[in-house]
């Protein structure tokens, strides 16, 4: 797939094979110790993120060490996402850290930012990304079900689970689409975090890899 932009949050995936047919059904109490470490580091997250919003009021940056803090966050919750029920794409026990881990079969980066607009940081968290929230709203369920516990992708990785139980095989299309709706919920997560000004489009870029961006006006191979 090919497009005229390029988002600066890049988000990728591969689908390991084989995977258990039964392993899915436990994967829950398995993570259980990264959600309690992510709980206390996703309150972390939105309290450094208020801090880098009056840095970026007052100086137009974002400061490196919360923005590299955040990030990590992100690529944390990512890997448990993928391995649980946010895609159930892999059997690999994800590590506990902020690094990148590039042997992981999930992951997530982000172009630092140069200089910030210093009038959209008021207005883009809450309300330019409003139509966006509603979207993500339907993708992961309610707050309280948590990132892969409900909505459509906990929908879809339930089918992935049962189809795995029942064939051993996980639907190549489901996993293309959960990547999709996963890539989606992440660049606006990022959005509203401040780290980029680049508005998440409204578009379902699915598989594994990031499209490849073309310049505009040059036909689509």
């Amino acid at each position: 797939m090919t497009v005229t932009d390029s988002s600066p949050v890049r988000v990728e995936a591969e689908l390991d094979t084989p995977l258990s047919r039964w392993l899915w059904l436990v994967k829950w109490i398995l993570v259980i110790p990264h959600w309690i470490v992510l709980a206390f580091l996703w309150v972390a997250f939105f309290l450094l993120t208020v801090v880098a919003f009056f840095a970026i009021l007052f100086t137009g940056r974002y400061p490196r060490g919360i923005f590299d803090f955040n990030l990590g966050v992100l690529r944390w919750s990512w890997r448990v996402a993928f391995y649980s029920y946010g895609a159930l794409g892999t059997d690999r026990y994800p590590p506990f850290g902020f690094g990148e881990h590039p042997e992981y079969p999930a992951r997530l980066d982000i172009a630092p930012p140069g200089e910030l607009s210093r009038g959209l940081v008021l207005v883009k968290w809450w309300l330019l990304v409003l139509p966006h929230y509603l979207v993500v709203a339907i993708f992961v369920g309610s707050a309280r079900e948590g990132w892969g516990g409900g909505g459509l992708i906990g929908l879809l990785a339930l089918f992935a689970g049962v189809a795995l139980a029942a064939t051993a095989r996980y639907p190549a299309g489901i996993f293309d689409l959960l990547v999709g709706l996963n890539r989606w919920v992440l660049r606006v997560a990022a959005y509203a975090a401040l780290m980029t000004d680049s508005y998440p489009p409204f578009r379902l870029d699915q598989g594994g890899t990031e499209p490849v961006p073309v310049p505009a006006g040059r036909p689509d191979p």
